[in-house]
């Protein structure tokens, strides 16, 4: 979960440089957008890889689970980011777009699409993890609190976000309380994590103990 968190970390760095409002030249801000979208799926990517962890399928915290974890997001940070970059800056031509509308298939899979499976996969392992394997109920509260908290962030995103900005004269938008939610989000989802690794969960009885 620690690098969960780092990767978030990140995530927010680099939303100060593209949503922000930071004055910053043109390439240097595409260059922090390209970082964003990469750091926001590697995120998401170690978040599910947190879920399969909790089944324990791989020792947690072992340099080889940590290595396949990191690689593997650092691969998908990589390769997301030279996709946006490439988008930006035409180097290949291969990302720009099919006219009229530009659309990016490549970029909408790996920004848009990923990312809520990833999410969608997290949630569900997390759930059979906590009913079935656990036999709890509690922590499906913070768990539920963090996807509502999440889901109302990206509302603000998508779909208040024009309304709060014509409201304003485009002094603000959307993204402020988007990433309002999406903190308030990961912190739920820490108090989650917390519940489930560090409360003592009653054991099944193998034996009587004698005095």
């Amino acid at each position: 979960m620690q690098l969960f968190l780092v990767g978030y970390i990140i995530v927010e760095i680099c939303e100060i440089f593209t949503v922000g409002g930071f004055p910053l030249a043109t390439n240097v801000r595409l260059g922090f957008t390209a970082a964003h979208l990469g750091a926001i799926v590697a995120t998401l990517w170690v978040l599910m890889l947190n879920g399969v962890v909790g089944y324990q399928l791989m020792d947690d915290g072992t340099v080889i689970s940590l290595g396949l974890i990191l690689l593997s997001a650092i691969a998908l940070f990589v390769g997301t980011g030279y996709i946006a970059l490439d988008t930006a800056f035409s180097w290949t031509h291969k990302f720009d777009g099919t006219p009229p509308d530009f659309r990016n298939i490549g970029l909408y899979v790996l920004y848009q699409l990923a990312p809520l499976v990833f999410l969608f996969i997290f949630f569900l392992l997390e759930t059979f993890l906590v009913l079935r394997v656990l036999g709890e109920r509690k922590p499906m509260l913070y768990l539920i609190a963090a996807a509502l908290l999440f889901a109302i962030g990206q509302i603000f995103q998508y779909v208040v976000s024009i309304h709060i900005c014509n409201g304003t004269n485009q002094k603000i938008n959307g993204a402020l309380f988007e990433t309002l939610f999406t903190l308030l989000s990961v912190i739920m989802l820490w108090v989650f994590w917390s519940s489930i690794t560090e409360d003592d969960w009653p054991m099944p009885a193998t034996g009587e103990a004698y005095t």
